[in-house]
């Protein structure tokens, strides 16, 4: 059976599986699930994941969630190149290290400034606070500081001399404050160095495929959020903003 991948592009980790698996040549049925009118809730999908979150591969009758696990899986089941993640296992665990650390940092602070300057307003019809989209990207700013002291240092990638899976997720990451209008690389050269690095280790004209939306600012700020979908979170939302 073909492999299947549930995903919405506007999901950085969907993002990330999606790139790696098209820059490997895996093999792939996409399915795509569209959050914001809200299919992840859908009786049909309930049925591939039960925690209604994306990214899901589907192996015939294996379902597998989580996007570093369905990395990790691919890049072992189909045997892809092994700077991706390195049979040394010092260098495998560099990459372990930063997949482990970055969904608490990067990935979380990354994803609530385009959460606070962009999806919340659609579903609130308001904008929110000057003072909680600074709480934020203070907290992106220390997380930023870390990559590039902790992880990058003066390394072309994070592990050394090639291109690996903590530099795809890193990167990918850092993409979502730009469909927000902000720029994580102005003003750190070390960064966007690695990034230009990085982007031409993937192909530049997949990696921009992949961002094509959410790079599109003001497409992402029109988008009409489905009704039912809007009246589930909008409560949960308010509560987040107290």
């Amino acid at each position: 059976m073909v492999l299947e991948l549930y995903m919405d592009l506007l999901s950085q980790p969907c993002r990330a599986v999606y790139i790696f698996a098209k820059k490997t040549n895996i093999p792939f049925m996409m399915k795509n699930i569209d959050m914001l009118k809200g299919q992840q809730f859908s009786e049909e999908f309930n049925k591939v994941n039960f925690l209604r979150k994306v990214p899901v591969l589907k192996d015939g009758d294996y379902i597998l969630e989580e996007s570093t696990a369905i990395l990790l899986y691919l890049s072992r089941k189909y045997n892809t190149p092994s700077h991706w993640y390195p049979p040394d296992m010092k260098q495998r665990g560099r990459v372990d290290e930063y997949l482990a650390w970055q969904h608490t940092t990067i990935r979380a602070n990354a994803s609530k400034i385009l959460w606070l300057k962009v999806v919340m307003p659609l579903f609130l019809g308001q904008q929110l606070p000057v003072e909680k989209v600074q709480e934020v990207t203070e907290d992106l700013n220390t997380s930023l500081k870390k990559l590039e002291d902790k992880f990058l240092q003066d390394k072309p990638f994070i592990i050394g001399t090639e291109v690996s899976l903590a530099d795809l997720v890193a990167l990918v990451e850092l993409m979502q404050p730009l469909g927000a209008g902000m720029n994580v690389f102005e003003g750190r050269p070390k960064l966007l160095d690695w990034r230009k690095r990085v982007e031409a280790s993937v192909g530049k004209d997949l990696f921009h495929e992949a961002h094509a939306r959410i790079l599109n600012e003001k497409e992402l700020r029109s988008i009409q959020v489905d009704p039912a979908l809007k009246a589930q979170l909008k409560p949960m939302f308010l509560r987040m903003l107290k």
